[in-house]
């Protein structure tokens, strides 16, 4: 087991980067506890396999350190890092049986005959492949060889992490579920630093205790999976986490006989006097109100501070209905629950100051203190 830590790390894969925009990776700081199950989460394109792979050291990073515990491993082979990666496709060998597959890296290491037996089948006790210890893996399924894979680091003892690299992309779907599950025992049970990078929101929810969300070459949040829920640091994390993402509408400070009002389409936002002080403060033009739509509440009557809005759209999922509507220029998504039965034309929306989030530049600001996320 390891701690990770990336000091100061950065990577171009220009030879001679002249802006931030040839940056793969921009400049971070970042610790991997040892022992932790993480998620490294984000879009195409976001730098996600590019970080693993100067993890693992398949890529040396133009600035900055790879540090496993305190020790600087820029220069070591990745064969001598200790690693185990799981990529998206199997690596296996298919002319071997999945006993063969699994024993493979302790025979190289000289491990003795009967050691290997029982860690071989221990390892195939936990991922469930007893049955088929000895069929050629050439025959098996795509998730049973991406089983083999993951078992084949889990085998030996001097692993310090294993890094998944969207390793259920060719999973058939109605098997996801239980090889989550089973990544999640096995970190329950040998207690390695792993980390699991993916696009999927719900594999890094059910698998990570925290998630270091990715955008454009930075983490720009790491939390817990309800952190990251009901406190997004900066507007994309919003946008990205949720099922719909979190409603965000541009502001504009207007002075009026009443006094200082933040409104959209000329609609006055029911803000509390925390968050008018925190925008009133700012000389940013770039002022944005977020608010997730599981916290909007829409009714047919008029409330006080609820806003008219027109419903265009009703998706009825079963277990709960997803209710676009027009407010202003402006759609809005709303999640009810349901039993809830949603108006049909003119509807009336609340929205819950405590779930209202300030973004000034994009990232969050604490209502209380004016300081923004952004590090």
């Amino acid at each position: 087991m390891a701690e990770i830590h990336l000091k100061a790390l950065a990577h171009s894969y220009s030879d001679n980067p002249q802006s931030s925009a040839d940056y793969a990776i921009h400049e971070m700081e970042h610790v991997w506890h040892q022992g932790g199950a993480y998620a490294l989460l984000g879009p195409s394109g976001c730098g996600k396999s590019t970080l693993l792979n100067i993890i693992s050291g398949l890529i040396k990073p133009s600035h900055g350190s790879v540090l496993f515990d305190g020790v600087e491993v820029n220069e070591v082979a990745t064969q001598d890092r200790n690693i185990a990666q799981v990529f998206q496709f199997p690596v296996i060998y298919d002319s071997m049986t999945v006993y063969d597959n699994l024993a493979f890296p302790l025979r190289n290491m000289k491990v003795a005959k009967d050691k290997i037996d029982s860690k071989v089948k221990e390892v195939a006790n936990t991922l469930d492949l007893t049955d088929i210890l000895h069929r050629k893996a050439s025959n098996l399924s795509a998730d049973a060889k991406q089983k083999i894979s993951m078992g084949r680091g889990l085998v030996r003892d001097d692993v310090s992490a294993i890094l998944f690299d969207e390793p259920l992309t060719v999973i058939d779907p109605n098997l996801k579920w239980k090889l989550r599950r089973q990544l999640k025992q096995i970190h329950e049970r040998y207690n390695i630093t792993m980390v699991y990078v993916t696009h999927d929101q719900l594999e890094a929810s059910t698998f990570a205790d925290k998630i270091a969300l990715m955008y454009q070459g930075k983490i720009v949040q790491f939390g817990t999976p309800r952190e990251l829920f009901e406190n997004p640091n900066h507007t994309f994390v919003g946008y990205f986490i949720g099922s719909p993402g979190m409603n965000f509408l541009s502001v504009e400070k207007q002075q009026t006989n009443s006094g200082t009002q933040f409104s959209f389409d000329g609609i006055a936002l029911p803000l509390d006097n925390n968050q008018k002080a925190v925008l009133s403060n700012s000389s940013s033009s770039n002022l944005k109100v977020g608010i997730r739509p599981e916290f909007i509440q829409l009714s047919a009557a008029e409330h006080p501070d609820s806003l008219p809005c027109e419903v265009i759209h009703t998706e009825d999922l079963g277990t709960y209905k997803i209710v676009t509507v027009l407010m202003g220029q402006q759609e809005l998504k709303i999640r009810l629950g349901e039993e809830q039965q949603p108006p049909t034309k003119t509807a009336y929306a609340t929205f819950p100051s405590q779930w209202m989030k300030i973004y000034i530049d994009e990232y969050l600001v604490d209502n209380n203190s004016g300081d923004t996320g952004d590090e």
